[in-house]
């Protein structure tokens, strides 16, 4: 590989607990970072971390980072359609919740997104995901560890 594997974080939505721990492993390895959201996020002031604020809108964070990943990145997401198009690209998804996300398993996430969307749109209540805990957080940490022992 010829420059460093980047990581990408979808930071609208993002937990600032994920945001943190990936900000403290990149001050510990270096690895570029690149926070992309439709608002301003408040990051560390080095130089490999960098905020990109996109135009508001549907889907515009998430086009810029389909549009400028590279194979090899790591992107921060829960958008499924989103991780679709970086697995394609040939990069790596992990979830907020330390999910990672790949071939073998984006098409049955994708597919039960979409029906979850079909119910929502017909009025039922489908309710949301729970807190982000300890757990969550542990799980995290645990993919990003695995991610950046092969990649760095």
């Amino acid at each position: 590989m010829d420059r460093s594997a980047t990581i990408w974080i979808d930071a609208d939505g993002s937990p600032g607990a994920v945001k943190e721990m990936v900000f403290k492993a990149s001050s510990r390895t270096k690895v570029p970072v690149m926070v992309v959201a439709n608002r301003w996020q408040q990051t560390p002031k080095f130089t490999w971390i960098q905020a990109i604020v996109v135009e508001g809108g549907l889907d515009v964070a998430d086009d810029y980072i389909a549009e400028n990943c590279q194979p090899g990145d790591l992107v921060i997401t829960e958008d499924i359609p989103l991780a679709a198009r970086v697995i394609q690209a040939q990069g790596t998804v992990i979830r907020f919740r330390g999910e990672l996300l790949t071939e073998d398993n984006v098409d049955q996430r994708l597919a039960k997104r979409n029906f979850l969307d079909e119910l929502r749109g017909g009025g039922v209540m489908t309710g949301g995901p729970p807190p982000f805990g300890p757990k969550d957080k542990q799980r995290f940490a645990g993919a990003l560890d695995r991610w950046l022992a092969r990649h760095h």
